[in-house]
């Protein structure tokens, strides 16, 4: 594996589900929850954490997609960025075991698509990103 690679799988293993130099990563931080602590909403149209799980199971997908190139669409879930979970009392067991499910395949894809990265593929601009050269 190339020595940029390792860096970046380590970097995404500290942040998600390893031992961290920045303290609590995101699989001990939702660790535990109950229900109605996932589905808790702050106030108006805020996020509840099952939410903000979802949007980050999202994001891991829309990275691992780029890198390979892929095609828009592939996500398990309509729609795109934020999903709706339910508020406050209406967070079913099931769902909420589904997001978490979710995040943890999504997670385990795009460690996959950056194990692949060779040199050259650090170099490059990824698919259907707006950053450019300077």
């Amino acid at each position: 594996m190339y020595g940029g690679t390792a860096i970046l799988l380590r970097m995404i293993d500290e942040a998600f589900d390893h031992k961290s130099w920045h303290g609590t990563n995101l699989r001990r931080a939702i660790r535990g929850l109950t229900l109605s602590e996932v589905a808790w909403r702050p106030e108006g149209r805020r996020h509840n954490i099952s939410e903000i799980v979802v949007h980050a199971a999202y994001w891991k997908y829309t990275v691992r997609r780029r890198l390979l190139g892929e095609k828009r669409g592939s996500f398990p879930l309509n729609g795109s960025n934020w999903f709706e979970r339910p508020a406050e009392g209406g967070a079913p067991g099931a769902l909420w075991k589904s997001d978490v499910d979710l995040l943890v395949a999504m997670h385990g894809g795009l460690r996959e698509a950056v194990a692949r990265l060779t040199a050259g593929d650090l170099a490059q601009l990824s698919v259907g990103g707006t950053v450019t050269k300077q």
